[in-house]
């Protein structure tokens, strides 16, 4: 498994392709909510096995937080960690760049992963594209 920032096209259109499946053909979220006016102030993360895409996400900082996005794994390669490679590329990232407080939006799904990964609940539970969710926030 091999987790990189998105540095050209093709890479950018692979963590499209896993997001596609994943939120819109997988969870009907519609099309014109994920892909959004925040793509090109984002870093982009993409995960491969064997030369193919399996895993997406995304970066941006927002109010001081570094803001984790659009995770996603597809459905063949869940509980492979894929998940947690994604996350730890990203946290490395964020502290690379000298942020030290990272926000995600957790479907309340995936709220135990989160937490595994020491994610903390801050919010009371909203709906985002229909889709339950709650704040988490980790502080290094």
């Amino acid at each position: 498994m091999n987790v990189k920032v998105v540095e050209n096209e093709k890479e950018l259109e692979d963590a499209f392709c896993v997001r596609r499946t994943v939120f819109i053909d997988e969870q009907n979220v519609p099309a014109e909510e994920e892909i959004d006016q925040f793509e090109e102030d984002s870093i982009h993360f993409v995960s491969y096995q064997e030369g193919s895409p399996i895993a997406a996400g995304r970066f941006r900082v927002v109010d001081g937080f570094g803001k984790v996005e659009r995770i996603c794994v597809l459905k063949e390669a869940r509980n492979t960690g894929a998940g947690k490679a994604i996350m730890s590329e990203i946290e490395a990232y964020a502290l690379e760049n000298e942020l030290h407080k990272l926000k995600l939006n957790a479907q309340t799904h995936a709220i135990p992963f989160y937490a595994g990964l020491g994610y903390e609940v801050v919010s009371e539970e909203f709906l985002d594209a229909g889709i339950p969710h709650k704040t988490m926030i980790k502080k290094f």
